[in-house]
């Protein structure tokens, strides 16, 4: 059993579950029935209100069930405390994007003492759990009364229907640490490796050693030199974004108190025994990772300026001495030829795919879940490979992290880095289905990444039972949905879903759950970007489906 198979099958699938945050574009033009109103009605909320929202009739929201139960005499404030029981978990919302937890405990502490928090950094969010109730009652309370500012901005509070939060290790003990802690990276636009996280987590206490997973979406599990350092960086770092609007880390102690480590390389190290076999063997260690700034190539491609990492919390508890380490931590850029964590190349080759069912369009609606394509062209001299050119090598990481070895249609994929630096349109045939071996998607209004503001919007997932689905008009039915799948010979879904949408939008969106992880992918393979027409209509509809972080219905 490998290093990752290990500790995969164990701590792995124990982890907590992740903000169910769907996938949504902004940027591009608007089709018919698309509105700005439509691209956010697809975020689900967070885990306590999908759980409180099940308890409501109708499944309403807290503010739209109390509304319509109550009237609509609330506090300007939004807040609800009469509603709901008394309990020492507070839900606090309004937050600002580059909160993290030590900034919660700083503003809050003066209400009790607090056991634990849960970041929910999508959602602007947090639960946070006081040693009593009476203390969240002065919360509460307080909140309702006057102004509580937290990192500068003023803050909602309101009871939580949980008596608790769920921790994933030591239940018995709320007040429980562990010197190991599990790191969740969320929208990873680009890549994580064992320098990246180091660079991240040592300047507030010793590394010992790092595990990088990327099975399900990418987490990675740190061990401090203390119990006392994982406090602290779980305080510094818990909601924090690494890179600016991307790879945010939600953050909770694991169940592993002692990682073991096999050897040196991108998804693991061991920082007590440097003379582990590396995997790349010629290459010395390169502790200069790129946190400081975005990579390079993504500027260059017109994604905008370099971004600071966040910096750490004003108060200097979380903070080494000033001798160890600076206020913020900001490293050069390496030059590409060094940076260790990606690819050389823009360009994918993909082989395995199936002869008759699989053509230019169809790799484009499944690639361009993680970055811009460029063109697709099937490779003559060897029959069920293609080569993809993407928008840059990180895409091109993307996909190999997260495609590579899937089923498709009975077939298993083999995503590798190609030799070639570009894809030439030279020897186009034609395909068994009668399409064209080469294709151009540079222009394509469908490619997800065409700006910093559309990328961001992105998260990267990788392929799950789930399908969100969005830009969709509202005349279609769960039946029309289930026809078109059958049409198009491709598996029907066993679940369906639909977001409430607001009366004024043009378009629906919704959740589809498959038997199969394998079922979804044929299903967004095929049905990706199909153009749903609608009587009287002047422009059809695009339909669009990305994975979902839900891992159930």
């Amino acid at each position: 059993m490998s290093l990752v198979e290990e500790y995969a099958e164990g701590e792995y699938e124990r982890a907590p579950k992740r903000l169910k945050t769907a996938e949504v574009e902004e940027g591009e033009e608007l089709e018919e029935g698309e509105d700005s109103d439509s691209a956010s009605a697809g975020l689900l909320g967070d885990e306590e209100e999908e759980e409180e929202a099940a308890r409501r009739p109708g499944g309403k929201s807290r503010a739209r069930w109390s509304a319509s139960k109550y009237g609509s005499g609330r506090k300007d404030n939004g807040d609800d405390t009469h509603r709901i029981a008394p309990s020492p978990v507070v839900h606090v919302r309004g937050l600002c994007e580059s909160v993290v937890e030590a900034d919660l405990v700083e503003s809050l502490e003066k209400f009790g003492n607090i056991c634990y928090v849960m970041m929910m950094p999508f959602k602007r969010q947090a639960l946070v759990e006081f040693e009593d109730v009476e203390s969240a009652d002065r919360c509460v309370a307080c909140g309702s009364k006057e102004a509580v500012y937290i990192a500068g901005q003023q803050a909602y509070f309101n009871y939580s229907t949980s008596k608790r939060i769920t921790r994933p290790t030591n239940a018995d003990d709320p007040n429980s640490g562990n010197k190991v802690l599990l790191l969740s990276i969320q929208n990873p636009l680009y890549p994580i490796t064992t320098d990246v996280l180091y660079t991240v987590c040592n300047p507030i206490g010793n590394v010992l050693r790092i595990v990088i997973f990327k099975r399900n979406g990418i987490q990675a599990m740190v061990e401090f030199e203390s119990v006392q350092n994982a406090q602290k960086a779980k305080a510094a770092l818990n909601g924090a974004d690494i890179y600016a609007g991307c790879c945010t880390l939600k953050i909770e102690y694991a169940r592993p108190s002692r990682l073991n480590v096999i050897r040196n390389d991108n998804d693991s190290w061991d920082y007590t025994k440097p003379f582990l076999v590396r995997r790349e063997r010629g290459k010395g260690r390169q502790r200069q990772a790129i946190l400081g700034e975005h990579p390079s190539s993504y500027s260059d491609n017109g994604y905008g300026s370099h971004c600071p990492l966040l910096p750490l919390p004003s108060n200097n508890r979380f903070k080494r001495s000033s001798h160890e380490v600076p206020d913020v931590v900001a490293y050069p850029l390496p030059q590409t030829s060094s940076y260790i964590g990606h690819s050389s190349s823009s360009v994918a080759m993909v082989s395995g795919l199936h002869s008759t069912k699989m053509n230019c369009t169809r790799i484009f609606n499944l690639f361009c879940l993680y970055g811009n394509i460029e063109k697709v062209k099937f490779m003559k001299s060897v029959p069920g490979t293609a080569l993809v050119e993407m928008g840059d090598e990180y895409a091109v990481d993307r996909a190999i992290t997260h495609l590579n070895s899937i089923k498709v249609f009975s077939k298993r994929l083999n995503v590798c880095v190609s030799k070639q630096h570009a894809v030439i349109p030279s020897q186009v045939f034609e395909l068994e289905d009668g399409s064209s071996s080469y294709k151009d998607f540079a222009m394509t209004r469908n490619n997800r990444f065409t700006s910093a503001g559309q990328a961001s919007k992105n998260i990267i997932q990788p392929p799950s039972c789930v399908l969100h689905f969005y830009n969709v008009p509202p005349c279609i039915t769960e039946d029309d949905l289930l026809r078109l799948c059958t049409e198009h010979d491709v598996p029907g879904f066993i679940k369906f879903k639909m977001f409430d949408a607001k009366p004024s939008s043009k378009t629906i969106s919704g959740l589809l759950e498959f038997d199969s992880k394998t079922h979804a992918v044929e299903v967004l393979t095929v049905l990706n970007h199909y153009q749903i027409r609608i009587p009287n209509g002047s422009n059809p509809y695009t339909l669009k489906l990305c994975f979902s972080t839900s891992s159930h219905l």
